[in-house]
């Protein structure tokens, strides 16, 4: 009988201590997926927000180089006083201020060092213009347009550019 006795003092394993061993494995488990998707979501989100980052930074630099350079301005002083040509009534006069806009640095110097030159030009055609000529809009518009030719023309001549890119009249009188 001791066999029975033994038979009742065996215990087959338990349950529960197997549980606990298999239960131990399921937390690790379920706390390392848990991580890769909380990794996964991070990488997502941080890779996302640089492209968004890039886009940005590239929508910018479109939009700077759409803009042009800022303009510069050249002011040929003193203004320019010429008779006019063929006046009935006696010797008219114009007076007239003009400044070159350029968006290059170096052309404003080039237009600034050739100053002389281009004032000798300017004082040449504005002399030549009649009282009727720059009566109205158009005709100022046209000697405006005459003269950006000659400007243009002596600093190709000169530097191998035009150097300036408009001309203004920012005063005009006749008398």
């Amino acid at each position: 009988m001791p066999a029975a006795a033994d038979k009742t003092t065996r215990t087959p394993p338990s349950k529960t201590a197997s549980a606990k061993k298999g239960g131990g494995k399921l937390p690790l488990i379920l706390g390392l997926v848990a991580l890769v998707a909380i990794a996964g979501v991070a990488g997502t989100w941080y890779r996302a927000s640089h492209r968004a980052a890039e886009a940005e930074a590239a929508v910018a630099q479109a939009a700077k180089s759409k803009l042009p350079a800022q303009a510069q301005y050249l002011a040929l002083e003193p203004p320019f006083v010429v008779n006019l040509n063929g006046g009935l009534d006696g010797p008219q006069y114009l007076q007239v201020e003009i400044q070159l806009m350029t968006r290059d640095a170096a052309a404003l110097a080039n237009l600034q060092r050739h100053s002389p030159a281009i004032r000798a030009r300017l004082l040449m055609l504005l002399a030549q213009q009649t009282p009727e000529g720059i009566a109205d809009r158009a005709g100022k518009e046209k000697l405006q347009t005459q003269a950006l030719a000659e400007v243009q023309k002596l600093m190709r001549t000169e530097t191998g550019s035009a150097g300036a890119e408009a001309l203004l009249f920012t005063s005009f009188v006749t008398q």
